[in-house]
């Protein structure tokens, strides 16, 4: 029983067993409502389908807070796929702050973590994939002047404390327009909060009191560029009257921008972005260096433009291709 063949064929077993052995990476999204976060999905398991056919067993698990402002509940998942020793974790954190000490006992605990979507406050994430936030704010800004011929009133409909990825934006928004003295920030220190009823709510007061004033709109998300744009049709000052700027682009956004509610749209890819968060986790998994930061890309979409193919694509994710309803 002890012969040498013996010993090689135990080795080659456990060699083959260890080969095996399935990568399991959980996917936390700040959120699990809005289109945004379906499209990352979407990549995440198109990133599981392509391991796997390539012989590289992988499962991910997808689970987040249902509202985008649960930051309990997010810790809690991270929390909880840490004591399941995931093989990693891709997390979109809610809060730059609140997050970082549930990273750090993850990363403590053996389960190393790759952020996506909004940055930390730590250097503990093996890597941070995300769009140029602070350029999409910086393009939103330049496209205002542009729209109001570098003079007008305009507005900001922040989002919510702690939004790292929001925060960006807004700053570079705010910093593309403070280069024009004709244009005038009449409105800036409003949050329209985590979902579409309590933007909705945000912009109806903004509204009352700045209606009669206002030239331009800028929103930094999905859910209050739909907020507003209703809000703006519920007082008639939609249509271009009013000249309004989101980003993200859920189907309430992009028919917004069709119909001439919205003049533009600042566009990330998030398919892409959950696709590299679970490649890259794979590859730090089987032993390659990865990169500390990797840019997802941001683009502009007018309804000049929009029917480009290679807008079209980003506008309308194959979400279906990727994901079992």
């Amino acid at each position: 029983m002890n012969s040498p063949l013996f010993g090689i064929a135990l080795s080659a077993l456990l060699a083959g067993v260890a080969f095996a052995k399935e990568y399991t990476i959980a996917v936390i999204p700040k959120g699990t409502t809005h289109e945004f976060w379906k499209s990352i999905h979407a990549g995440a398991a198109k990133a599981e389908q392509e391991l796997n056919s390539k012989g590289i067993k992988t499962k991910i698990f997808w689970k987040g807070p249902l509202r985008e402002d649960d930051r309990d509940q997010q810790i809690q998942v991270v929390e909880n796929f840490t004591s399941r020793k995931m093989s990693g974790i891709v997390l979109a954190p809610l809060d730059s702050r609140a997050l970082v000490q549930p990273v750090k006992s993850a990363v403590q605990a053996g389960v190393p973590v790759l952020v996506i979507d909004s940055d930390l406050n730590s250097d503990k994430h093996l890597s941070f994939i995300a769009t140029d936030n602070y350029k999409g704010g910086f393009m939103a800004g330049e496209q205002m002047v542009k729209l109001l011929g570098g003079k007008g009133n305009v507005i900001l409909l922040r989002y919510q404390v702690g939004s790292a990825s929001t925060e960006a934006r807004e700053n570079g928004f705010l910093d593309a327009i403070k280069k024009h003295p004709a244009i005038k920030l009449i409105s800036s220190d409003q949050y329209a909060g985590a979902t579409r009823e309590t933007g909705y709510q945000a912009s109806q007061n903004v509204l009352n009191r700045f209606g009669n004033q206002v030239d331009g709109i800028f929103c930094p998300c999905e859910p209050p560029t739909v907020a507003m744009a209703k809000a703006l049709r519920d007082i008639g000052k939609a249509g271009g009257k009013v000249k309004m700027i989101g980003f993200d682009s859920g189907s309430a956004s992009v028919l917004d921008l069709k119909n001439g509610d919205l003049q533009a749209l600042v566009v990330q890819d998030p398919v892409k972005m959950g696709y590299l968060g679970v490649m890259t986790m794979a590859e730090h998994l089987q032993g390659k260096k990865v990169e500390k930061r990797i840019d997802t890309g941001v683009v502009l979409v007018t309804r000049e433009n929009m029917e480009q193919p290679e807008m079209k694509e980003l506008i309308n994710p194959p979400l279906k291709k990727y994901l079992k309803e």
